[in-house]
């Protein structure tokens, strides 16, 4: 367990969708943000908004937004491209800002009426009155409003008004490099699974619960694990070593597929499909973690059947070969990942 994480259960976190109803709303210790991927600079956020609600007597929230206001923008003027993939689908996320100790997550839409609303509409109707704020924490360079018209200025002017307290917080980096959602996904896009490793604190993963799939893998001899990904997913695509949590008391070895599967499928459907090492359960319905270590190769489109499936086999050769010779040996695998966090 990462020392700064919290122990709280997930099962312990209240989600609301949209404000809380005036019977729960609680005093709150709050930070606002996008936390796609919840990496070490959200971490930080989350730390200090632990400690200010432990010390005040608080319930430690977040308020989020979904969909991502660049994705809000990106479909209201037709520009697909300017969307940001996602580190995350929300179940992963949601799961670590309760690890990390979080009570409350207030996940907002973000539609045509949020995105007008004035700055001092936005702390009056969701802070003061919605959410009882009395301890805020925002980034140093967080903009509010519509046209991003709120700063931190008109925060604490409207903070000595009616009681609350605004703390900054400037951008946690590494290596000189500010720690940020885009600095992940550009990580992940080029397959540098250790940086994005370091930037996350930990290595990338996608939970999911396993569903039945055109059984092709079977008659290929690679039986797989198929989890649905959001077509707001991934940040990254290909062919990768994994291993797998969730099947067993130590995680599994194996290799995986996740993209639109071009040699099978013409359906643009994203899919993430597990070949697990010598695993012969049941797994249907199961939840399980894929903790991406390596990637191989990038997605392609094969000729026929036959040479995808010799694809397949090299992939699988490189994968044992990977944790034959990796200094993660299998007593060492159950340390990391989701044992970590």
């Amino acid at each position: 367990m990462n020392p700064s994480a919290s122990s709280a259960s997930p099962s312990a976190l209240r989600i609301f969708r949209g404000l809380p109803p005036p019977s729960l709303r609680r005093p709150c210790a709050l930070a606002i943000g996008n936390f796609d991927g919840v990496h070490r600079g959200h971490q930080a956020i989350l730390a200090r908004v632990r400690e200010a609600a432990r010390a005040r007597g608080l319930v430690p929230t977040v308020m989020t937004f979904e969909p991502h206001p660049r994705e809000f923008f990106a479909e209201l003027h037709k520009r697909p491209e300017l969307a940001p993939t996602r580190i995350a689908g929300l179940r992963d996320e949601l799961c670590a800002l309760a690890r990390y100790g979080m009570q409350h997550v207030v996940v907002e839409r973000f539609n045509a009426r949020l995105a007008s609303m004035p700055a001092q509409a936005f702390i009056d109707q969701l802070l003061i009155e919605g959410l009882h704020v009395k301890w805020l924490l925002v980034g140093d360079d967080f903009r509010f409003g519509a046209h991003r018209t709120g700063d931190i200025a008109l925060l604490r002017a409207s903070a000595a008004r009616h009681g609350f307290e605004v703390e900054s917080m400037e951008s946690v980096t590494d290596q000189g490099q500010r720690i940020s959602s885009s600095a992940v996904r550009t990580a992940l896009a080029v397959g540098d699974l250790d940086r994005a490793a370091e930037l996350l604190g930990h290595p990338y993963s996608v939970s999911g619960h396993v569903i039945h799939g055109q059984k092709l893998g079977r008659t290929l001899g690679f039986p797989t694990l198929n989890l649905r990904v959001s077509r707001r997913c991934p940040a990254l695509s290909g062919i990768f070593v994994v291993q797998v949590h969730g099947l067993a008391p130590d995680p599994l070895p194996g290799v995986a597929s996740l993209g639109v599967r071009p040699t099978v499928d013409d359906s643009g459907r994203v899919l993430l499909e597990v070949h697990v090492f010598d695993f012969s359960g049941n797994a249907y319905g199961k939840l399980v973690q894929v903790e991406f270590l390596k990637k191989l190769r990038d997605e392609e489109k094969f000729v026929d059947l036959p040479t995808l499936k010799a694809a397949i086999e090299d992939d699988a050769r490189q994968a044992r070969a990977y944790f034959a010779s990796s200094h993660l040996g299998q007593a060492d695998l159950a340390t990391s990942a989701t044992d970590r966090i």
